[in-house]
């Protein structure tokens, strides 16, 4: 399974705790200083709950305060991340809707709520537009800025992410900022510069989940390459720096997985899917559980799928990314196909010129494929799990010079990138005669 899923989870984190500090220390983005909520959150165990519990607390006494209004909604979007509980986004849309109409005109904090809340929902195009005004309001927002680069981002609109990044990182370098401008070097293939500026990012956290934000990420670089034992090394640190932690628990099963460590592997990924039963665990679990020959507990983490997507359909998440690539590989390929095109009518990403090329091919359709596939590794960057859909897109064309050399690429790039799906690219790549 491919980290960039995993990643945009992460970077969408970053932002959201810019916004979250707010709540906890006052704004930082803001011309004008605004209440301090969270002088019990910075202790407390469970930070989020404190600034919902203080949020709280200042609206009883101070109803219309706006800004308390936006920064509860902020907490809100961040909840529901860390939860995978989609319901909190009703709740998140409530509060920045009430901070709006309390304040309707100059409420940045409110519109890049809203903004990163659409992010999460899968709503790009709305997020963009909201951060725009955001900006309109406070062109001094780091944090919009953050929302309208990962909008850009994932609308394909690369050269316009790279541009708000710029501004970003001009106001704030940090953490949030420099995860971003690593994600953005790595979507162009340039590692090098992707591990540096996480280190920066390392070198500036300032607190156990910062530290172990940033030793994922780097454990994600570092298994996209196939270094199974540096990515090991980094989510040993991050483990270390907290415990529990559901995307270093997930680097660790994949880690596990490479090693054919079957039971730790398990271990680990129950305990991800149990706090974070997000559609990418689920089926990343059940695939490990498929390569495994537990196809009855796969089929059970499959139905649990079916329900979180309609409990995220229900709560205004489009999905239809992950729906397409789940049914092109386990379901019903002309599914996969509509909800591809669905996807990439809102969006052309690399990861939506993938997803689209896949289904097309599974249905049957690898001319059409073919062109989508290309688009996906055209950036610069070399998913492995891209380059091996590519290659069974040649393959299945009679383009078997070519089909050979992109198998080869994407298993170069990551022998491990899934334990069900790199089995089957070897072995397409030795039924077209082997390696190059």
């Amino acid at each position: 399974m491919t980290t960039r899923r995993t990643a945009r989870n992460l970077l969408a984190a970053g932002v959201l705790l810019l916004m979250v500090s707010a709540a906890v220390a006052g704004r930082a983005d803001s011309p004008e200083p605004g209440p301090s909520i969270g002088a019990v959150a910075t202790a407390a165990p469970d930070p989020l709950a404190a600034a919902v519990s203080n949020a709280e607390q200042r609206l009883d006494d101070v109803p219309g305060d706006w800004r308390t209004w936006a920064e509860l909604g902020a907490v809100y979007v961040e909840q529901a991340r860390v939860t995978a509980d989609p319901s909190y986004y009703a709740r998140a849309e409530d509060a920045l809707d009430r901070s709006l109409e309390l304040r309707p005109e100059g409420n940045d904090g409110a519109l890049t709520g809203l903004g990163a809340l659409a992010n999460a929902r899968h709503d790009f195009a709305a997020a963009a537009d909201l951060a725009d005004r955001a900006l309109a309001v406070n062109p001094y927002s780091a944090t919009a800025w953050g929302v309208l680069t990962d909008a850009r981002t994932q609308l394909g609109n690369y050269d316009g992410a790279g541009a708000a990044l710029s501004r970003m990182l001009e106001l704030r370098p940090g953490v949030a900022s420099f995860t971003r401008a690593s994600y953005d070097a790595e979507l162009r293939g340039d590692t090098g510069t992707a591990v540096a500026a996480l280190e920066q990012a390392l070198e500036l956290a300032a607190t156990p989940a910062d530290e172990a934000f940033c030793r994922t990420y780097l454990g994600g670089l570092a298994w996209a390459d196939g270094d199974v034992d540096e990515a090991s090394r980094h989510y040993a640190a991050g483990a270390e720096a907290a415990p529990g932690n559901p995307p270093v628990l997930l680097g660790q099963a994949r880690v596990a997985a490479a090693r054919g460590e079957v039971e730790e592997a398990t271990r680990k990924y129950r305990q991800v899917v149990q706090a974070q039963p997000l559609p990418e665990h689920l089926v990343e679990f059940g695939e490990f559980l498929l390569a495994v020959g537990e196809g009855d507990e796969a089929a059970e983490q499959f139905a649990v799928l079916a329900t979180v997507w309609k409990l995220f359909e229900v709560n205004g998440v489009a999905d239809d990314l992950e729906v397409a690539l789940f049914e092109a590989d386990h379901g019903d390929p002309v599914a996969a196909v509509a909800a591809a095109e669905a996807e990439f009518a809102r969006r052309q990403s690399i990861d939506a010129h993938d997803a689209l090329g896949w289904a097309l091919h599974r249905a049957g359709r690898d001319v059409e494929a073919l062109e989508h596939a290309r688009a996906a590794t055209a950036l610069g960057g070399e998913d492995a799990r891209f380059l091996y859909h590519r290659g069974a897109i040649e393959a299945a064309l009679g383009r078997v010079d070519e089909a050979r050399a992109t198998l080869t690429a994407a298993l170069d790039r990551n022998p491990y990138f899934s334990p069900l799906h790199a089995p089957r690219a070897e072995q397409l790549l030795t039924a077209l005669g082997g390696r190059p």
